[in-house]
């Protein structure tokens, strides 16, 4: 099927008077880089850490359930694995980089 140039002219001369809306992409509705990232997830990592400290507090004086503790240190702690587990997949990443050939 042989496609005729000046109905290709036509398309592409619509579609400008119609702003080009829909030949763009969609732009993210929010962009961040990997830093940003890495920080949000130790940051979030840091407060897991300070609330199963808070909460072990509060059971030393007998202030909280037992309940609660063990969850707020769970979370802690597989905060704690998921970013060395990170950490080390990006130094893994790395040191495969640094090997490649120039």
């Amino acid at each position: 099927m042989a496609i005729n140039p000046n109905d290709a002219i036509k398309a592409f001369t619509q579609a400008a008077r119609l702003g080009g809306a829909g030949l763009d992409a969609p732009a993210s509705p929010q962009e961040s880089s990997f830093a940003q990232l890495v920080e949000k997830v130790a940051d979030d990592a840091m407060q897991s850490g300070k609330t199963a400290e808070a909460m072990t507090a509060k059971a030393a004086v007998g202030e909280a359930d037992l309940m609660e503790v063990v969850t707020a240190v769970n979370n802690a702690e597989i905060a704690l694995q998921t970013v060395v587990t990170v950490r080390d997949r990006v130094i893994s990443a790395y040191q495969e980089i640094l090997r490649m050939p120039i």
